[in-house]
């Protein structure tokens, strides 16, 4: 591979943002990509990638490139020329690449793979809490898998098509798909590629979703004509499968303390062909209390700490914090308590995370089934997804029904 000097100079920038100013990866690469319209899909590829690998494994490429945030441009090109290193790329003679000590760069990686912390690049306390929740040989597993990255998951939104229909038409599109098994709306791309601008896209008829996030509004048995309420619905990605399912009979509330997400949804829903969604923010407990007792169907996707798509957000585990973990093991206690009483009798209720720690899953439903509010509740089922059993995101999903 041949180093061209203006993605470099893309990447290096990338990693400045995201690095020192605290910028969100997935925001910067979207800047990046508009940079230069001259640029083909592997020049895109090339600046992409090369920002995400260098932002999953900061703390070995700085620890192997002896520099310390905040990093200059320098050290910058220090880090990058670990990358290119270790990828085998010949470094051009550009005077950023003077005195690049290419055999001591390979040394260190050799010894600082023997521990996971540099191995995997986490910092201390995740690690420990990984260890002290999974256990040493699961967490291990977990965290190599949260390094790879994650493959491009497609939902069909069947109100407007099929599978095979839309596999036919991403084909024509120049876009190669297979099916997956125990998916059933689910489409994989067999290689990278930016599905947004296909035609089968601006018509709605799929979504960009894991394969592990689809598994939630199956798990949470709707039938058309039902009142379900979506509590986090964020911008929507549930949400529009649950309206799929209910064959967009019914009435499917969308709400969200975020009313920028909603406002989101909107634009998605209406490109889906979806039409039973009301959308509220929660400003107040009113908009809760006002649905007591009414709710057919609940989804809680909990905001949770994201351990289980850290293949989608590298950038995340640098950016939380302890005591977010405990913060946030406080919401979801409160979200169940609260939002529970919004199903009626004999009505059924998913908890969900994107976490792959017991403490934000399973501890959180056995928490709540002993409270005053859970009493009410029995336990049916929950399912937890490990990428690195699953292949796709870590996820948790529990089902409850109100007796």
């Amino acid at each position: 591979m041949r180093l061209h000097r203006n993605l470099c100079f893309a990447v290096i920038d990338g990693l400045h943002l995201i690095f020192n100013e605290g910028e969100y990866a997935d925001k910067v690469i979207q800047q990046l990509l508009k940079r230069d319209k001259r640029w083909g899909s592997r020049d895109r590829g090339f600046v992409a990638e090369t920002v995400y690998t260098i932002v999953r494994y900061q703390r070995l490429y700085t620890e192997i490139a002896d520099v310390k945030a905040p990093y200059d441009r320098d050290n910058l090109w220090r880090i990058f020329a670990v990358w290119a290193t270790l990828k085998g790329i010949k470094l051009p003679d550009w005077k950023y690449f003077t005195d690049t000590p290419t055999r001591k760069i390979k040394g260190r990686f050799d010894e600082l793979s023997k521990v996971r912390k540099f191995k995997e690049s986490i910092p201390d306390w995740i690690d420990e809490l990984g260890v002290a929740e999974l256990g040493e040989a699961e967490w291990s597993k977990e965290i190599a898998k949260q390094n790879e990255q994650a493959e491009v998951i497609l939902r069909v939104n069947t109100l407007k098509t099929n599978k095979k229909d839309l596999q036919l038409k991403l084909e024509s599109e120049g876009i190669e798909t297979e099916f997956l098994p125990d998916h059933p709306s689910a489409l994989k791309l067999k290689e990278r590629a930016n599905v947004f601008v296909t035609e089968a896209f601006k018509n709605g008829w799929f979504e960009v979703q894991d394969a592990s996030s689809q598994l939630v509004a199956d798990y949470l048995e709707v039938e058309p004509g039902m009142k379900v309420v979506d509590v986090c619905a964020g911008a929507g990605g549930k949400t529009l499968h649950l309206a799929s399912l209910m064959e967009n009979k019914g009435q499917l509330i969308a709400m969200d303390i975020y009313e920028s997400k909603l406002k989101k949804l909107k634009i998605r829903a209406r490109r889906n062909g979806v039409h039973n969604i009301e959308m509220k923010v929660i400003d107040s407990t009113k908009p809760i209390k006002k649905l007591h007792g009414k709710a057919d169907r609940l989804l809680i996707d909990a905001p949770c700490s994201g351990l289980g798509v850290l293949r989608r957000n590298p950038d995340a585990k640098w950016k939380l914090e302890p005591e977010f973990i405990e913060n946030i093991k406080n919401t979801q206690a409160e979200v169940l308590q609260q939002y529970s009483k919004m199903v009626k009798p004999g009505g059924k209720m998913v908890y969900a995370t994107c976490s792959v720690l017991p403490s934000e899953n399973q501890k959180q439903v056995d928490k709540f089934l002993n409270s005053e509010a859970g009493k009410d509740f029995t336990f049916v089922k929950d399912k937890k997804v490990l990428a690195y059993k699953s292949g796709y995101d870590g996820f948790y999903m529990a089902l409850l029904q109100k007796k």
